[in-house]
């Protein structure tokens, strides 16, 4: 037998293993690229930056450490560096520039549905969605916030008026007299320049949200407070933090002419900062399963089980009809 070619032990030694694919606890990566061709080439995963300064330069992509790559305006990707991706268990998304809003999605086919089923359990449980309700009004207001007992209802009313009591505070602050919140596409530009800002700011983070939750198999489609819309569980997660990112950005552009391009702006340079990310992947993971494992499935355990309510998930791939 002939000793393989350099070409071919470049290619088995850029194939993916088991002890390759990444555990959610132990490294979920975001990495954003814009501008760039991504493609395959003998040894990897790769992005070509072409530049007049400095020409044309070659970044290799730690495809197996990577959970969620998120592909920006003049980004170009090849199909053979896309099935590597997959085979590495990463989601490719299209987005919009500095990862804002989301277009499109790949998700792989080996991307454990771990989370998915959590997801599924708490939201098909009444009472189980109430105490994910509650947790999510408690992450925004405080822990004691929602005292033992209290309706969904109630949850409404509660979260209502501390939303009006931060518009007032605010509004207050730079003097702009009496806020009221608005949100209609009809008549858009007549709205002021905080109503203009905060629905850009928030639509930018409604793309953050919908990232992470694909990248963790979620379904944006089954929220717990909201329904009925396919971006459900996005305008849930996105309520945890719109107090203390996108409200505040807005009111401090209450005298600007451009409210929406500078919000745009403002909301993408200070994404660095709140590490934005990882914290919504940590929130959505503790909602589902509080106090539980944050790892993903042993990769060398079996990928696909089979469903018993009694005995608990059975191994596929076997034949269970007993006897010789």
């Amino acid at each position: 037998m002939s000793a393989p070619s350099s070409t071919e032990a470049r290619r088995r030694l850029a194939a993916p293993t088991v002890a390759m694919l990444p555990r959610i606890a132990d490294s979920l990566s975001f990495l954003y690229l814009d501008i760039v061709r991504v493609l395959q080439d003998d040894t990897g995963v790769c992005a070509e930056i072409t530049s007049e300064r400095h020409g044309k330069e070659t970044v290799y992509l730690p495809t197996a450490a990577l959970s969620c790559v998120l592909l920006g305006p003049g980004t170009s990707i090849t199909a053979r560096a896309l099935t590597t991706l997959a085979r590495h268990g990463t989601t490719v998304l299209v987005s919009g520039s500095g990862g804002v809003r989301c277009y499109a999605a790949a998700q792989p086919e080996s991307l454990s549905t771990t989370w998915l089923e959590r997801q599924a359990r708490s939201w098909a449980n009444n009472g189980s969605r109430l105490a994910v309700a509650t947790a999510m009004y408690e992450k925004r207001f405080g822990s004691g916030t929602a005292p033992a007992g209290t309706t969904l209802e109630q949850l409404r009313g509660m979260e209502g008026q501390r939303v009006k009591a931060q518009y007032r505070l605010l509004a207050q602050q730079y003097k702009i007299g009496r806020f009221r919140r608005a949100y209609d596409p009809a008549q858009w530009h007549d709205q002021d320049p905080v109503n203009l800002a905060l629905s850009s700011a928030n639509t930018c983070l409604y793309g953050i949200v919908h990232a992470a939750i694909l990248a963790l198999g979620c379904s944006p489609a089954l929220g717990i407070v909201h329904s009925g819309n396919q971006q459900a569980l996005v305008y849930d997660i996105a309520d945890l933090y719109k107090a203390e990112l996108t409200v505040p950005l807005a009111f401090s552009l209450h005298a600007s002419t451009n409210p929406e391009a500078e919000a745009r702006r403002s909301f993408r340079d200070g994404l660095r900062l709140f590490r934005l990310l990882p914290r919504i992947v940590h929130d959505i993971q503790e909602l589902l399963d509080p106090g539980g494992n944050r790892e993903a499935p042993d990769p060398e355990e079996q990928l696909i089980d089979l469903w018993d309510p009694v005995a608990g998930p059975l191994p596929g791939g076997a034949n269970h009809g007993g006897g010789p």
